[in-house]
């Protein structure tokens, strides 16, 4: 991991650490849950709120207002209203996303699950996330919540993350190491 990544990581996590504590402090871990939901589909489908976070164009009051005002129309929780607030006033609102990431890791581990991330060439259907939950929960001896992508670059197949364990069953890598093989038999 480069050094810029380790720095922001680790801002994120000592956020994501305050948060998680004042959660639990207030019994608020599914206000927190639904927060953070929210704040990540919110990163994913906004491209503007990704240039506010990142843009070190816009001054500090100027990222402050807009977070306040973004944060209040989503209807997150005080507490998480406050910390984007703060960070805002600090210049950090670029870890968002890990910190997004690192409150979800805290949360699952809270409720004894692990988070699966599963890439797939085209969306998964209820029954095929449920049956896949079903199976990755057996394997890891924990409830399994699946955070479904999807990537048709792969032609089909999945890739699944749990944790620091990955599975690529995709097609896409099954072709490139058949290529790694042909070019070595030359």
């Amino acid at each position: 991991m480069s050094e810029p990544a380790s720095i922001s990581s680790g801002i994120a996590d000592r956020y994501a650490t305050a948060v998680f504590g004042l959660a639990m402090d207030d019994k608020a871990l599914p206000s927190l849950e639904a927060d953070v939901e929210a704040l990540d589909s919110a990163l994913k489908d906004s491209a503007d709120l990704r240039s506010l976070i990142h843009s070190p164009l816009y001054s500090r009051e100027e990222q402050g207002n807009a977070i306040k005002a973004i944060s209040a129309k989503m209807g997150l929780s005080g507490t998480t209203q406050n910390v984007l607030s703060l960070m805002a006033s600090k210049r950090r609102l670029f870890v968002l996303p890990q910190m997004v990431t690192s409150l979800r890791d805290k949360i699952a581990s809270e409720k004894g699950e692990v988070t699966a991330e599963v890439t797939s060439a085209k969306a998964l259907t209820k029954t095929q996330s449920e049956k896949l939950a079903a199976t990755l929960s057996k394997q890891a001896g924990k409830d399994v919540k699946i955070i479904a992508t999807v990537d048709e670059s792969l032609i089909g197949g999945l890739v699944v993350k749990v944790g620091s364990k990955m599975i690529d069953t995709s097609i896409a890598s099954k072709l490139t190491a058949l290529q790694n093989s042909m070019k070595e038999a030359r």
